[in-house]
């Protein structure tokens, strides 16, 4: 008998995600926009940041990075620690704006603030996924605490 890998469905309890599964969505991304530069390919940027939109308007069974970590990676290395999903949520809606704007700027012939604004969002997407440091994250934490939310950073399952 085998034992299942993950105690939270990650299509249908939303809530809250496996800690791991953002750190896959960065590094791609994070990976993804520093190569944009590098090679200076525009649309690269583009479709990061429509993957983060699809992701975040249409759930995670349209997130490719997310089903990258679900389906694939996550049976064969367990479920990580269960967290709010409310934080790296967050910073994909920032991360979202920064790359929609970076394709916007960059198609209307303003690369220099386009790829600065890309850059951005390689930096801190590198930093998180690397570090476990997610300053949208953070953000979001600060954001909650001036409101008045409280923000259970490792809910128990």
């Amino acid at each position: 008998m085998s034992t299942p890998y993950r105690t939270v469905d990650p299509y249908l309890v939303t809530n809250v995600i496996d800690s791991r599964g953002p750190r896959t969505n960065q590094a791609i991304v994070g990976v993804g926009a520093l190569i944009a530069f590098l090679l200076q390919q525009e649309w690269i940027v583009v479709l990061l940041a429509l993957q983060l939109i699809a992701g975040l308007t249409l759930g995670r069974r349209f997130c490719l990075p997310c089903r990258l970590w679900f389906d694939v990676l996550q049976p064969r290395l367990g479920e990580g620690r269960i967290e709010d999903a409310r934080l790296p949520r967050f910073a994909n809606v920032i991360g979202a704006v920064f790359l929609a704007a970076s394709s916007i700027l960059l198609y209307a012939g303003y690369s220099t603030i386009g790829w600065a604004l890309a850059l951005i969002v390689a930096a801190l997407a590198l930093l998180a996924a690397t570090t476990g440091l997610c300053v949208g994250c953070e953000m979001y934490v600060l954001l909650a605490r001036i409101r008045g939310i409280t923000v259970d950073r490792h809910p128990a399952v």
